[in-house]
């Protein structure tokens, strides 16, 4: 098989890690990925801040519902739009860039060995404004989700999706 079409069903939601740490240069690569993915009009409206700090995760993990892997994981990426970047109005079509982003990210992470979730921010008020607040981000980002990234503690099992009644050819 194709090693692109491996990564992708190979790819799964990791929630456990090791204490393993996670390398600068694979978390650079990892932002550098996630900046390749397409965006309207190329107005690559994202931010990403990278997360090693462990008061800063585990403030995050303590701060965020579904986020109590970040106790384990790590480091994290956030994924942003900057709506400086978005376009023609606030709207944009930042979510769906920055969207993209973070599959780049989940993909190279599985290929890279790494295992990450995301953990949905945006457009829940309270989560946005604890990640705001955490990391100090000005106005005009808008933080989409926390992705925490780590070596894969266990077995995880990537899922099979595929369900042939979600394929409608020529019309409905």
């Amino acid at each position: 098989m194709n090693n692109c079409l491996k990564t992708i069903f190979n790819r799964k939601s990791v929630r456990s890690f090791t204490s393993h740490d996670v390398s600068i240069e694979l978390l650079e690569e990892l932002a550098r990925v996630g900046m390749a993915a397409p965006s309207a009009r190329n107005l690559q409206p994202w931010a990403f801040v990278i997360i090693t700090n462990r008061s800063t995760l585990d403030a995050l993990a303590e701060r965020l519902p579904y986020a109590k892997m970040l106790f384990d994981a790590p480091a994290a990426i956030v994924v942003c739009g900057d709506l400086s970047k978005a376009g023609d109005s606030p709207e944009g079509y930042w979510v769906q860039d920055c969207s993209a982003a973070t599959q780049n990210i989940l993909l190279a992470a599985e290929a890279l060995g790494l295992g990450a979730v995301w953990t949905g921010v945006h457009p829940r008020t309270d989560r946005v404004t604890t990640v705001k607040d955490v990391l100090k981000l000005p106005d005009n980002i808008i933080p989409l989700n926390v992705i925490p990234i780590g070596y894969p503690k266990g077995e995880h099992q990537p899922k099979n999706k595929f369900k042939a009644e979600n394929i409608h050819w020529q019309k409905w």
